[in-house]
């Protein structure tokens, strides 16, 4: 049976911390929720917009996103919604804005059923709407080509992956800058960022298409554990 048709029929568990009563309790919601601020990978690849979140990729966070796009629990789009509307406000201040899902990798998304950050883009638009902020979503990212699963991949292999991944619809001769005209800021909004890869990837595709982006939203940033790059990384990465 669905996890989500589950979570109707039985009692729903928190996908925080896994006690009994409600799909995230209180505790994980405020602890998701959190206090959104500016968080970049270090070191950060060239062309990363600046990054914001409303969360760090642990504890509830990571619970909650996992659940919502790996284990079928799509009730928990709109606290993750409101966790990324929060990100958005704090990234973008007062400015009307655009935001700009990255959307997922093809074969993830019919093994899910549906794009799961698009539908957080969709809700936390309605949020951010609902409070009074004037806010448009731009499907208009498109993936050029097939990706492989970046779970366990390096930085360099992130980045080597999503070089020249992305596309924009309607984006030749300034089209969708000239369709955006008088927009406050532009806004990608993923669900994590790891290395930047895809969010500094997504960037270049709309800075092509004329499109000044500065500014990026998501859930939660990961922790990142800075190394020394050894000489097999750059090796693994050229031949990926």
């Amino acid at each position: 049976m669905p996890t989500a048709l589950l979570d109707l029929v039985l009692p729903p568990r928190c996908a925080g911390c896994d006690a009994p009563g409600s799909l995230l309790c209180p505790g994980c919601t405020a602890g998701l929720h959190g206090q959104p601020v500016r968080r970049m990978p270090d070191p950060s690849p060239s062309g990363l917009p600046d990054c914001w979140s409303a969360a760090v990729y642990a504890g509830a966070a990571r619970g909650a996103i996992l659940a919502y796009k790996e284990r079928g629990r799509t009730a928990l789009a709109r606290p993750l919604a409101g966790a990324l509307a929060l990100a958005v406000a704090a990234a973008a201040g007062e400015r009307p804005v655009v935001l700009v899902p990255v959307p997922s990798a093809r074969p993830a998304g019919r093994r899910r059923g549906h794009d799961p950050v698009d539908r957080l883009a969709e809700l936390a638009a309605g949020c951010l709407r609902g409070a009074g902020w004037p806010v448009a979503v731009a499907r208009t990212l498109t993936q050029r080509r097939r990706l492989a699963d970046q779970a366990g991949l390096s930085a360099l292999q992130r980045a080597e992956n999503l070089s020249g991944a992305f596309g924009v619809t309607g984006g030749r001769n300034g089209a969708v800058a000239r369709s955006w005209g008088g927009v406050g800021a532009v806004v990608l909004v993923d669900d994590v960022v790891t290395t930047g890869a895809t969010l500094a990837e997504a960037a270049r595709a709309l800075r092509e298409a004329g499109v000044t982006v500065s500014l990026a939203a998501v859930v939660a940033a990961t922790r990142r554990r800075v190394r020394k790059i050894e000489l097999s990384d750059i090796t693994e990465g050229n031949g990926s």
